[in-house]
C-alpha cells in the first residue's frame, strides 16, 4: 500500500508481470536461428526480442523487435510457447511469448545488439541470456 500524494488516501499497488516477445527468426535457405549479442545487462547472445509497448499487440511487438534489432522484416509464421518462470528475467518477472518467424533482407546488428549470427544447435555460444538456452533446446528439439 501507499499514500496518494494529493489526499494521502491508502491506494493498493500491484505488481504484474511485464509482457514481453521473443522470435525464434529463420532466414531462407539457411539453417539455425539469427541470435543477437546483447548491448546492456545482461549480458550473453538472445534471442531477439523484447518489452511489448502499451497499446502494442504482441504480433506487433514480435515485428518492430525483429526489425529494431536485426533488421530483417519478419512474417510470423507461428506462435511457439509461453515462457513464465519468475526467474526467468533478472531484472523482472517477465511473461515472454515466443514466435517462430520467417526473415527477409539484410541481416545486421542495430539497436541493442553488438554482435548478430545465425547458429545451428551445435553452435550455439557458450553465453547465452536469460532462459534463452532452454528456448533454444525446445525449439531445436522442436524441428529435428
Amino acid at each position: 500500500m501507499i499514500h496518494c500524494p494529493k489526499c494521502q488516501e491508502k491506494i493498493e499497488v500491484y505488481q504484474n508481470p511485464i509482457p514481453t516477445v521473443d522470435i525464434l527468426i529463420q532466414v531462407e535457405s539457411r539453417k539455425g536461428v539469427v541470435l543477437i549479442k546483447r548491448k546492456n545487462p545482461p549480458s550473453g547472445w538472445a534471442i531477439p526480442g523484447g518489452f511489448v509497448d502499451y497499446g502494442e499487440s504482441l504480433e506487433e511487438a514480435a515485428r518492430r523487435e525483429a526489425k529494431e534489432e536485426t533488421n530483417l522484416d519478419v512474417k510470423l509464421i507461428r506462435q511457439f510457447h509461453t515462457y513464465s518462470d519468475p526467474a526467468r528475467d533478472p531484472r523482472h518477472h517477465t511473461i515472454s511469448t515466443v514466435y517462430v518467424a520467417k526473415g527477409k533482407g539484410r541481416l545486421r546488428a542495430r539497436d541493442d545488439a553488438l554482435e548478430i549470427g545465425l547458429f545451428a544447435e551445435p553452435d550455439l555460444p557458450d553465453e547465452i541470456a536469460f532462459d534463452h538456452r532452454a528456448i533454444l533446446s525446445d525449439y531445436f528439439r522442436s524441428v529435428s
